[in-house]
């Protein structure tokens, strides 16, 4: 690895490959636009698991929740500062139509589900087995060289599995009481420069998100507002996005804001029961831990969390990567495009193996 200098680096580094050979429990990342990577680390392989989300840790949790939410206990902090830049090739990637036929058959079923009223918006997804030989340590810093505006993760509990990603996402931020998150929708590849030009099927996508989390937010914030929908960049995508801010209300704890925010519109769809009764029932795999959410929970501080759903991720197992992709369905969906959303999407995670 580079950066031998780094002493702090390299330490987190060998502890890393220490906990992978003894079966141990830890998460190393590095939150979006920052130069510090943090890594928590469990002494022993026990499965903590937690309900209330009040505990101290980092907390990975499955897209159905009620399949509980893993904490990994911090009995070891370590932090380093970093800069590490490196260019993958996503254009050199080899993109293969399996599975194809069976998506475009998904996602018509999602827009007749639209049109009889059912559903406003569903997001379905797939996933994709490639074979790797990068070891989960350089895919680590694949992920943190190619996305600095992303949170970028590895996982790891031997009785869960190892899963990394780069995501743009936050699900919450939550300190003194002073809440951020975020409306994300859309999604255009990144061609060049210039400004994305997105149309009335995108713009109405993320307006949607905005309108859900001014919903189910407000009983639980004051002052909450929500900003206009700018274009962000993600690696070699565009999405939309609102800045949104708040104040939790006095009384109300941080798993009132994850049941109202969680799963969001951005990886489920609206209304949130109905769409995720059609996931389970549709999608014929088990997202696990995709869409899901992980983060910080009273880490540095009591009532400081900083969490992140769980989008471009992949599990790792020996030498298999299985990547997750999808997009949003509305009634202006075009099976085609959304079958290439999924592709271009699947880059993100290709480039980096």
């Amino acid at each position: 690895m580079p950066y031998p200098e780094n002493k702090d680096f390299q330490a987190i580094l060998q502890k890393i490959d220490a906990c992978l050979e003894k079966g141990l429990p830890f998460a190393v990342y590095r939150k979006p636009k920052l130069e510090e990577l943090t890594a928590v680390f469990q002494a022993d392989d026990t499965l903590h698991t937690t309900i209330d989300f009040e505990v101290s840790g980092f907390v990975f949790a499955p897209f159905n929740v009620a399949d509980n939410a893993i904490l990994i206990q911090p009995d070891e902090v370590l932090s380093a500062s970093i800069s590490i830049k490196t260019n993958a090739k996503s254009n050199a990637v080899e993109l293969l139509d399996s599975g194809k036929e069976a998506h475009i058959n998904l996602v018509n079923k999602g827009i007749s589900e639209i049109k009889k009223g059912h559903l406003k918006k569903v997001v379905l997804s797939r996933k994709l087995e490639v074979e790797t030989t990068s070891k989960p340590i350089q895919i680590l810093h694949n992920l943190l060289g190619n996305y600095p505006n992303a949170f970028c993760y590895l996982f790891h509990h031997p009785k869960v599995g190892t899963w990394c990603g780069a995501t743009p996402e936050t699900l919450v931020e939550v300190k003194d009481r002073q809440l951020r998150t975020m409306s994300l929708a859309a999604t255009l590849p990144f061609t060049g420069d210039e400004n994305p030009k997105w149309g009335t099927k995108e713009i109405d996508e993320q307006r949607m998100v905005s309108d859900y989390i001014q919903e189910r937010l407000g009983p639980a914030v004051e002052e909450l507002h929500i900003g206009k929908a700018e274009s962000i960049r993600a690696g070699n995508l565009w999405h939309l996005r609102s800045e949104v801010t708040g104040i939790l209300s006095s009384g109300n704890g941080i798993k009132k804001v994850i049941t109202a925010l969680h799963p969001t519109p951005a990886v489920c769809g609206i209304p949130t029961q109905a769409a995720k009764s059609f996931i389970l029932g549709h999608e014929n795999y088990n997202r696990s831990f995709y869409t899901g959410f992980m983060g910080e929970l009273n880490l540095k501080e009591t009532g400081d969390t900083s969490l992140f759903v769980n989008l471009r991720c992949m599990e790792l197992q020996g030498n298999r990567a299985t990547i997750f992709v999808g997009g949003g369905i509305t009634s202006a969906s075009q099976p085609e495009s959304e079958w290439v959303e999924t592709q271009n999407k699947s880059k993100t995670m290709l480039s980096i193996l």
